[in-house]
């Protein structure tokens, strides 16, 4: 766990605890720095695990920036894709509304979600978004990070088909108090390996969610 000021922040992962330390430290006493601000050198150990969203015309939420291992983590360049497409489809919007308050409420979330691969891998991911401002003060890009919970030697071979939330919680500006949580449980699915493993994983998955919010 990451201790900040008078609060406990649950972060685990060493990727995520370094990035939201030093977007702590560029903001100084802001709500959010500037993304002017953000110098690549200045974390550059980090740079394959960290993307950038940003609000586009359209009203979604897209990747401006993705680097080098979150795109192999999912087989394919993520740049221009919207970020809601790696999420299991009865969260897209969940997850687009919450990236949308992140910028708005100039307030960082953290996330605890599980990824399925498409033959039937599971591993455990830790995610954090947190706000950039441009110039003229609004908030429209986020800078975050995707990093496994631990180390698992198929995820360098076998890309991921989808993302499912755990859980989420905002991370208080001050730490004055601690984050309120959002738990959300997702049983545990066991299937058989096939080549429609991933679009069976996404359909249960959008099917447990149902059942939960009813």
């Amino acid at each position: 766990m990451l201790r900040n000021g008078t609060g406990w922040c649950e972060m685990r992962v060493q990727t995520t605890i370094e990035i939201f330390d030093y977007w702590n430290r560029i903001r100084g006493a802001a709500d959010a720095p500037l993304k002017s601000q953000v110098e690549p050198s200045a974390v550059p150990h980090l740079l394959q695990s960290l993307f950038i969203l940003e609000r586009r015309e359209g009203g979604d939420i897209g990747f401006r920036l993705a680097g080098t291992r979150i795109c192999d983590l999912f087989g394919r360049d993520l740049r221009g894709e919207r970020f809601s497409s790696l999420w299991a489809n009865g969260q897209l919007a969940d997850i687009e509304r919450t990236a949308m308050g992140v910028m708005d409420h100039a307030m960082p979330a953290l996330f605890n979600a599980t990824g399925y691969s498409t033959v039937g891998h599971q591993a455990s991911f830790e995610i954090i978004m947190m706000p950039l401002r441009s110039p003229d003060g609004a908030c429209d890009r986020l800078l975050g990070a995707i990093a496994p919970a631990a180390a698992a030697s198929w995820l360098e071979i076998v890309p991921l088909e989808f993302l499912a939330l755990d859980r989420s919680r905002l991370l208080p500006g001050k730490f004055d108090k601690p984050a309120p949580a959002e738990p959300r449980r997702i049983n545990r699915i066991v299937a058989g390996k096939s080549i429609h493993f991933g679009q069976v994983m996404r359909r249960m998955v959008s099917q447990l969610l149902s059942v939960e919010a009813r």
